[in-house]
Parts: C-alpha cells; structure tokens; sequence
C-alpha cells in the first residue's frame, strides 16, 4: 500500500483564510481531531480544536494561527510504513500527501491505515501468532522461515520491534498459517530461540455460540 492509494477524499483541506469557527465546525463534521491548512497548494501546516480554544479567537483567520506539523509530508509513492514513521515522528494522528512538486494532494488519517492493513491477507488469513525474543545480533528471519517450513508452515507476516527495556534485543512478532503451533514451538525452542507469546485463533466462534443455544435449548425441554 502506498500514499496514493490510501489518500482520504471525505476531509478536505482548509484555506488560510478561513476562519476558525469553520475549521471547528469540519472538524466536527468529518470527526477528526485535525485538519490541513493549505494556501494555493502549499501546507502550511494542521489546525487542531486544542490550538483554537487556547487562543480564544474563533473569529480569526487560520493565517493567525500557529499551526503544527507543517513538514508531516509524505510523496505519492511512500510506503505505508513510511507513512507510519512520519505520523509518530510528528506526533500527529493525519499525514499530509505531496506530488512531485511539493503541491497539496490530499491527507491520511493513521485510522485509514489500520483500516487498510486489516483487510491485508496477513490479518484475514487464519493462522496462530508467536512472539520471539532475541539478541538483534541473532535475529534471522530466514532461518526462521526454514524452521517454521519443515513443519510445513509459512510465514505470513513478520514485524520486528526494539525492545524498550534492552536496547540490544528486539521482539519478532510472526503470524503463521497454522492454528497448532505446538511443533513450530518445540522446534524453535529446540534450536535456542525464545518463545515469549502464543496466540491462537478460535476456529470457529460460531461453532461456540451454537453449543451454547444447543445448550439453552436443551435446559428449556427439561
């Protein structure tokens, strides 16, 4: 997934002179904490409800506002990775998109991103999830792969975070589509990987509710 495709049209920019009453009132509209100030195809930045009721001058133009985040740009053709970094860099949950010559596209909110990632085949596809924890120096996720494959398993995903407690270790977040992961982990922790988390997906939730109401339908014949 890149910019281009996760742009969202439903929030349009504001201009410089509008005011911020109008910016209050969008921002209620669309439901979004911000929304991008722009003046003939230039960001100048996002206005927030915070920034407004601090200043106490609904009445006043955007220009006379101290707008935030004016360098949260991504291009057209950044990863939603990138997009991402930029978004927690700023501290800002909407990135601004730019062409090539540095003009207003349009914005994604981090909302469209998690919305997108989740219809990914990482996430829809049934598996079970392990969580590793390693030395970065020992991380490989091709012998990684290897061991999950001879149990004739895949790897669907992968993501690798620092650990905030140790600097020198990271933990490996892997979805796999198996539900039993009882052989994966055996053979990982055979060859001195550490398993810190196990998840498994229900089945069938539906399988669940019908032993219940099967359940209740019984009671009620007694």
């Amino acid at each position: 997934m890149i910019a281009e495709e996760l742009i969202n049209h439903m929030i349009p920019p504001l201009k410089v002179t509008d005011d911020a009453h109008k910016a209050i009132v969008w921002m209620e509209e669309f439901r979004c904490n911000y929304l991008p100030v722009v003046d003939q195809g230039e960001l100048k930045g996002f206005i927030s409800e915070e920034i407004i009721l601090e200043s106490n001058e609904i009445e006043q133009n955007l220009s006379h506002f101290d707008l935030v985040g004016k360098d949260c740009v991504v291009s057209l053709d950044s990863h939603f990775y990138d997009i991402l970094k930029t978004a927690a860099h700023h501290k800002l949950q909407m990135v601004c998109v730019v062409d090539e010559n540095r003009k207003y596209a349009g914005v994604i909110t981090v909302q469209d991103i998690m919305t997108s990632f989740a219809q990914t085949a990482a996430v829809q596809m049934q598996g079970g999830i392990l969580v590793l924890s390693m030395d970065l120096i020992d991380y490989s996720l091709a012998e990684i792969c290897r061991y999950v494959e001879e149990n004739n398993a895949k790897v669907i995903s992968s993501i690798m975070f620092e650990d905030p407690l140790d600097k020198g270790k990271v933990k490996i977040t892997l979805k796999i589509n198996q539900l039993d992961l009882s052989r994966i982990v055996a053979t990982l922790e055979r060859f001195g990987y550490r398993v810190i988390g196990r998840y498994q997906e229900n089945i069938s939730s539906s399988t669940g509710e019908q032993e219940r109401l099967d359940m209740l339908l019984k009671y009620l014949d007694m």
